[in-house]
């Protein structure tokens, strides 16, 4: 089937499974499901999946080791199911590369409508996207993102993000030379307010400088660190 969505399901308990299978293919998406972490980590290793609903707290591998090790070789949005009072959890999760959370119980229907935004954000399904007259394209030297699309270019070669490394880079490029803390953009990107560990940002910035700077040096360096405040997106021209 053409622009098929296939949607990996990864819960220990075979109900939950079942009910999200279930309202998922009601969209017409394609569910595989995996039981525990080592299952999961092998499909997803050895499939293209649009998207993974991970939960959190399974025997073995957890969802933040199997959200890691994927995050090693392929970019593939993760939504992680986590239950009541695992905040801290989920702050690990943002850290490795989760793109989002639904807490536990949760709704079948918000299920649907956080895969639908979240398939809708992913450069994977772009087939998605309305094709519009006015285009939304940022052009720097060096690199290009054409946020209709959410691909992004350097030096003219395609570089592959997680949806939330694209968000980052598509909210400081809005503004540049404008200065972000970290509390700022949590708040911004993720959605997000904690009091705690601010890890998250800087290891999502980490990433996505590792990622442009095998495209092109001079991309990655347009991702300013400024000491002691944040961060800032700043054009090289030379």
């Amino acid at each position: 089937m053409e622009n098929e969505v296939k949607i990996l399901v990864v819960d220990d308990e075979e109900r939950i499974r079942r009910l999200l299978k279930m309202y998922l293919e009601r969209e017409n998406y394609t569910i595989d499901e995996a039981e525990d972490g080592n299952q999961a980590l092998s499909k997803a290793l050895a499939n293209e999946y649009d998207l993974i609903l991970l939960d959190l707290m399974m025997p073995g591998k957890d969802g933040i080791e199997v959200c890691r090790d994927l995050r090693e070789k392929k970019a593939t949005p993760v939504i992680m199911l986590t239950a009541k009072g695992e905040e801290v959890n989920r702050v690990q999760g943002f850290e490795v590369g989760t793109d989002d959370y639904i807490v536990k119980p949760f709704s079948p229907r918000e299920v649907v409508l956080r895969v639908k935004a979240l398939l809708r954000r992913s450069s994977k399904t772009t087939y998605l996207q309305t094709e519009t007259s006015a285009k939304d394209i940022i052009v720097f030297p060096y690199l290009t993102i054409d946020n209709d699309a959410h691909r992004v270019l350097a030096d003219g070669k395609e570089v592959g993000l997680t949806p939330k490394e694209y968000e980052l880079l598509y909210f400081l490029a809005k503004a540049p030379d404008k200065v972000f803390d970290r509390e700022q953009l949590l708040k911004e990107v993720w959605h997000y307010e904690f009091f705690g560990d601010l890890r998250t940002v800087d290891t999502h910035v980490k990433r996505l400088r590792e990622k442009l700077n095998k495209v092109s040096e001079q991309a990655a360096r347009m991702i300013v660190t400024v000491w002691g405040v944040g961060y800032k997106f700043e054009v090289i021209n030379e």
